[in-house]
């Protein structure tokens, strides 16, 4: 194992990551040194990066996607072997002894720590990890495709279990999490409403080669009213948009960690038992049952691969929607 690594690091939010070397981290109690294998690009990477969602310490290595193999075990680690593979989420940890913990809503723990925001992430060579908070990976995916479903789909997992038993379900954003979760979707037999940026042709066309029963702007009305929303795009505005296009007792679920001001609607919209609600990170059972539900739904994550040092090019390419599917860092093995 080498004695340094390099990592992209940020600096100042609204700055690119830099390319530094760094010494490799020794884990502590219950943790492990994984050696990262791929990381998913997340749109929280790029808040943090653009500073719409604040970090508590910098320089920070971001990312929270992450598939690794066990490099070392640091003293109690007892639930991996060396060189197995696992992935590590955007929960890095909670504490385990509150009531939203005991409830297994440890996603609303006050003490719950975040990967790639409270602790380096997984843009770099090496990262350390808290073992409980690891998940072994499927072996029907590769390194790559795995990344993505560490949190653009056990979120977007988690947004789906809220939007019930909803037939026709309407997605706006069809990025990462977007295009996972409607092919679980379709496979549960929902009829899935695909909303894009507008004028976007080529993502409308990938979300027809999923199964989608529709495609349209974001902006359009979805040809029958649809009985839930589940609302990726951090576009406070979609917010009644989404509203509009549901059926009464229909749901808008909110699944990012970010969204821009929600505009005053009429109450109209509201009513007639419609309801919105956020998704608040993730609970280990969200993971566990993704995982498990991911293969057999038959779920193959669309990828574009970057170099570890072309962090930038992949973070400006997620700004300007440039990327179908999800993004993954591979860092390359000789560094």
């Amino acid at each position: 194992m080498l004695e340094t690594m390099t990592v992209m690091r940020l600096h100042r939010p609204g700055e690119e990551l830099r390319a530094e070397r760094i010494p490799v981290p020794e884990p502590g109690h219950g943790e492990l040194l994984l050696e990262v294998r791929a990381c998913g690009v997340c749109r929280t990477d790029l808040h943090i990066a653009d500073g719409e969602l604040a970090a508590p310490r910098l320089p920070l290595v971001p990312g929270h996607e992450i598939v690794g193999r066990v490099a070392a075990r640091g003293p109690g680690a007892l639930l991996y072997a060396a060189g197995e593979r696992v992935g590590v989420p955007w929960l890095a940890s909670a504490c385990g002894t509150c009531r939203y913990c005991r409830e297994g809503r440890e996603n609303l723990c006050g003490s719950a720590r975040f990967t790639g925001l409270d602790r380096d992430g997984g843009y770099a060579n090496y990262a350390i990890v808290d073992e409980r908070f690891c998940f072994p990976i499927p072996e029907s995916y590769g390194d790559e495709e795995a990344a993505p479903l560490l949190c653009a789909g056990f979120i977007g997992y988690r947004a789906l279990r809220m939007a019930g038993d909803a037939r026709r379900l309407g997605i706006y954003g069809f990025g990462a999490a977007g295009h996972i979760i409607a092919q679980i979707a379709v496979h549960q037999g929902r009829q899935v409403f695909a909303f894009t940026r507008p004028g976007d042709g080529a993502a409308q066309a990938f979300a027809r080669r999923l199964g989608c029963a529709w495609c349209g702007d974001s902006t359009a009305a979805p040809p029958e009213p649809i009985d839930a929303a589940l609302i990726f795009a951090p576009v406070g505005s979609l917010v009644p948009q989404a509203l509009g296009a549901l059926e009464r007792g229909g749901r808008v679920i909110c699944a990012g960690i970010h969204m821009s001001e929600i505009p005053a609607f009429p109450y109209e919209r509201l009513w007639g038992e419609r309801s919105v609600r956020s998704v608040a990170n993730l609970t280990r059972r969200d993971g566990d049952e993704l995982l498990e539900l991911a293969p057999r739904a038959g779920v193959r994550p669309a990828t574009r691969r970057y170099d570890l040092l072309q962090a930038n090019a992949a973070l400006a390419d997620l700004r300007a929607g440039a990327i179908e599917g999800a993004a993954v860092l591979v860092p390359s093995r000789a560094t």
